[in-house]
Formats: structure tokens, C-alpha cells, sequence
């Protein structure tokens, strides 16, 4: 893990898996993989390092990079909420009705109230339970943040949430 978090802290960003650039799963298996990580040696200690970085209270986890997962090191936090929080065209224009239809299932109506708080002042108007492309879709807009979690029965389910900065979100005090 102590390689993986200096590369982050270095870089201010890791992909999950990538031939090319760095990647958690290139650091811990010491070679870039073209197949699954799921079947690599080291498949245990990948996962681990996986899910310490997810919860992670200095890290968030987005499809930021060609719509891969990528891990964003707290110092580059304040740029990555500009973009997100901007509201440009772009994030909203062309989207599928499910999308759309998902976006407002978070919260992302005009007018609605936050509720709860993310790391970095991050407040979550509202957690949804969803899947597929819609929500990689509103993911790859930083629409929204999703997390993937495992069920009891083996399956992965994604949860997402529509953010906006809270009152004290400012640059990192480090």
C-alpha cells in the first residue's frame, strides 16, 4: 500500500488498471496487465489495496480518466470540483433518457435540498441504487459519484450520488 499512496501523493491521480499509465494495478503486480487482474498472483492483494483506497478519506473515486476508474489524491480536489461543479453543456448535453432520468433520481433537479456529507465538504442530496450505463454514463460527466459495492450473493451494484460543495470545501491544508 505504501507504494501505491506515494504514487498517488506523485502523480495526484492513479488509474485503477492501464497499459500505459500508471495504474494501482501495474504498481502491485509490477507489470502492466492486459487481461483481468482478477486472475493475476496477486489478485488478493490487489482487491485489498483496492478497497483501503476506496474508504480512503483522502481520496475520491471517479471515471475521470478515458472512463476508467481513477483514484484522485485530496490536493487535486479543488480542480476536479471546479470541473465537476461547473455545470457546462457538455456534462448535461446529448444524455439518454435513463440518464436523465437517473440524474434527477440523485437529486440533480433544480431545487433540491442536500442531505448528508461526503469527504472534502461534499454534500449528498440523495444515495441511489443503480447499474449500468446510465450511471457510467453520468459518471464520466462527473454528474454524479458511484461506488461499487459487493452484495452477499457475489454481485456488484453500483451506488450513486449527486454532490455539490458544501461550506467548507477548500484547498487541502497540507
Amino acid at each position: 500500500m505504501d507504494e501505491v499512496a506515494n504514487a498517488l501523493r506523485r502523480y495526484g491521480l492513479l488509474l485503477q488498471q492501464d497499459k500505459t499509465l500508471p495504474s494501482v494495478v501495474g504498481i502491485i503486480a509490477g507489470e502492466s496487465l492486459s487481461s483481468s487482474w482478477w486472475s493475476h498472483p496477486k489478485a488478493h492483494a490487489i482487491f485489498a489495496v483496492l478497497e483501503r483506497l476506496s474508504d480512503s478519506d483522502d481520496v475520491l473515486v471517479s471515471r475521470l480518466v478515458a472512463g476508467k476508474v481513477t483514484y484522485v489524491h485530496e490536493r487535486l480536489w479543488p480542480a476536479f470540483l471546479a470541473v465537476a461543479m461547473s455545470n457546462e453543456p457538455w456534462q448535461r448535453a446529448g444524455l439518454s433518457a435513463e440518464a436523465r432520468a437517473l440524474l434527477k433520481t440523485c437529486g440533480g433537479a433544480a431545487g433540491s435540498q442536500p442531505a448528508g456529507t461526503l469527504p472534502g465538504g461534499l454534500r449528498a442530496r440523495r444515495s441511489t441504487r443503480a447499474k449500468g450505463e446510465a450511471v457510467r454514463e453520468l459518471q464520466q460527466r462527473l454528474l454524479v459519484a458511484a461506488t461499487e459495492v459487493h452484495t452477499e450473493s457475489g454481485a456488484t451494484r453500483s451506488r450513486s450520488r449527486r454532490g455539490r460543495p458544501g461550506p467548507g470545501v477548500t484547498a487541502p491544508r497540507r
